[in-house]
């Protein structure tokens, strides 16, 4: 290996090892953690689960020590970055606005997290107090350090703005709507109705998992959007227009009276590329 390579990779590594030195005057206080699938719940307990729904892979940890303050390291990888920022997004409070810290960051009192790549992290400090801004700072120092995209998934931006809940879109990991034939996808919760988007691996097992929804939203009425589409009402998720563009299956539901579910539906599927 060349000599720059090697020390480029060996600057990657130490950047994916969380140290005390984002943390101004503080010292580490025990030892470094690592935990994988097989022994994240030793850390996690019951919360573990929440991380293996978006594809976890592995976590490293370490304690800072500044003052009376304890503040809590953790770096998790996930399989891709999408699911990184899915985690991001399962668990940001709807009420707190997401600043740029690499991918995505949000800050509150206690605790920062932010996404960068397929790195999610977060700092939390104990105990109870006002610590965001030497938070917020060892984040930002913490992201410049860590390797990966600062975009989100392009996904996010195929939603319409306007009327957009905080907190939405985000990656559902599995059942979207409830319903476990859409395994995974975004999710829009809008204020009046939601809207997602699911992609399939192909336009042909698309086409199969839209022949299943025309079932299970029957009786309907076909619709001209994308590929195939077709608009009905529900018990549950009351006026819906599903629709497919190649591998994706798009659509709207709990449309109120007096607007039009393949309208609404329709300016979703122009955004899909």
């Amino acid at each position: 290996m060349k000599p720059w390579l090697f020390l480029m990779t060996a600057s990657a590594l130490l950047a994916q090892t969380p140290d005390c030195s984002i943390l101004k005057g503080s010292k580490q206080d025990g030892k470094l953690r690592d935990f994988d699938a097989e022994t994240l719940y030793e850390y996690m307990d019951g919360n573990s689960e929440g991380y293996f729904l978006y594809g976890f892979s592995k976590m490293h940890g370490i304690t800072c020590k500044a003052g009376d303050v304890t503040y809590i390291v953790d770096l998790s990888e996930f399989k891709s970055p999408e699911l990184a920022y899915g985690m991001f997004t399962g668990n940001l409070d709807p009420r707190v606005p997401v600043e740029k810290i690499g991918a995505g960051g949000q800050v509150v009192d206690r605790k920062v997290i932010f996404v960068k790549g397929q790195w999610f992290a977060e700092i939390a400090a104990e105990p109870e107090g006002k610590h965001g801004t030497e938070l917020r700072a060892a984040a930002q120092a913490w992201a410049a350090k860590l390797t990966g995209s600062t975009e989100p998934p392009a996904q996010l931006s195929w939603f319409p703005k306007e009327d957009l809940q905080p907190g939405s879109p985000r990656l559902v990991p599995q059942s979207v709507l409830g319903m476990r034939m859409l395994k995974r996808g975004y999710l829009a919760q809008y204020t009046q109705g939601k809207a997602v988007v699911v992609q399939e691996e192909n336009p042909a097992a698309a086409q199969a998992l839209f022949g299943k929804l025309k079932e299970r939203f029957s009786p309907n009425a076909a619709a001209t959007i994308g590929d195939e589409a077709f608009t009905a009402e529900d018990r549950y998720l009351g006026r819906v227009c599903f629709f497919r563009k190649g591998a994706r299956i798009g659509g709207w539901t709990n449309v109120p009276a007096g607007q039009d579910p393949a309208d609404v539906a329709g300016k979703l599927a122009a955004e899909i590329q």
